[in-house]
C-alpha cells in the first residue's frame, strides 16, 4: 500500500495512465476479497454442505471454490466502479495521496448516505438474505459448477445490496487506511452473522448520520 500510495499520479494535476488504472483495480480487488469473502464464509459452508449431501443420494459433486467464485465476481465488477470513482476523485484534487477525501461536505455526504441507506427496506431485505441464506441456498441450488457461480453471483448481489454504502466509507477513513478498513469489515461481519434485529440497522443508520453532521459541523 505504500508502494502504490507514493506511485500514484499527483492529484488533479497528471492524468492516469493504464498502468495506475489497472493498479488501482488490482488493489481494489484484493480489498474487497480480503474484507467480503470471509464475510460470506458461512454461505459457502452451506452450499458446500448441500454440495455433500447431494453427493450420498448420486448427485454429481460441485465444490464451494465454484460458489465463491461466483461471489467475487460481484466484487469484482464492483472493483471497477471502485477504482472509476476514485479517478474521478483524483482528477478533480479531492482525494490525499493516501486516498482520503479533502471535502468535509463530501465525506459528510457519504457518511449521511450511509445512514439513510441504513434505514431503507431494500438493504434490510438484502441484509435478511444474508443473515439466513440456507432456505435461498437450499431452494435454488443448481447442479454443475455453471449452476454454483451463477448462484454465487446472485449470492454476492444480495451481498452487494447490504455493502455498497459501507464501501463508499472507505474514501472517508481513507482506502489504505488498515484500521479503518478493519473496522468495516468487523461491522459487515457482525451485520450479517449476528442475530441482529431491524431496530439495530435502525440505531446504526442513524447514529451513522449524525456523525455526517458531525464531521461537517466540526470540519466546517
Amino acid at each position: 500500500m505504500d508502494s502504490m500510495a507514493s506511485s500514484m499520479p499527483t492529484m488533479g494535476v497528471k492524468s492516469w495512465a493504464a498502468s495506475d488504472f489497472s493498479m488501482m483495480f488490482i488493489m481494489w480487488t484484493i480489498m474487497m476479497i480480503a474484507m467480503m469473502v470471509p464475510t460470506a464464509m458461512r454461505s459457502i459452508l452451506i452450499f458446500s454442505k448441500i454440495a455433500g449431501q447431494r453427493v450420498k443420494r448420486g448427485r454429481s459433486f460441485v465444490s464451494g471454490y465454484w460458489f465463491a467464485a461466483g461471489y467475487i465476481v460481484i466484487w469484482t465488477v464492483f472493483s471497477v466502479v471502485a477504482t472509476v470513482l476514485q479517478w474521478s476523485l483524483d482528477q478533480a484534487a479531492l482525494l490525499s495521496p493516501w486516498m482520503v477525501i479533502y471535502s468535509p461536505f463530501i465525506g459528510a455526504t457519504i457518511f449521511i448516505m450511509a445512514g439513510a441507506w441504513q434505514l431503507t427496506p431494500l438493504k434490510n431485505a438484502c441484509l435478511r438474505h444474508c443473515r439466513s441464506p440456507l432456505v435461498f441456498l437450499s431452494q435454488n441450488f443448481r447442479a454443475g459448477k455453471f449452476g454454483a457461480v451463477r448462484l454465487g453471483v446472485r449470492h454476492g448481489l444480495y451481498c452487494l445490496g447490504c455493502c455498497w454504502m459501507l464501501m463508499g466509507l472507505l474514501f472517508v477513513g481513507g482506502i489504505m487506511n488498515l484500521a479503518w478498513i478493519l473496522v468495516i469489515t468487523i461491522f459487515v461481519l457482525v451485520e450479517k452473522l449476528l442475530p441482529v434485529t431491524s431496530r439495530t440497522s435502525r440505531i446504526t443508520g442513524t447514529l451513522m448520520m449524525l456523525v455526517g453532521v458531525g464531521y461537517l459541523v466540526w470540519f466546517e
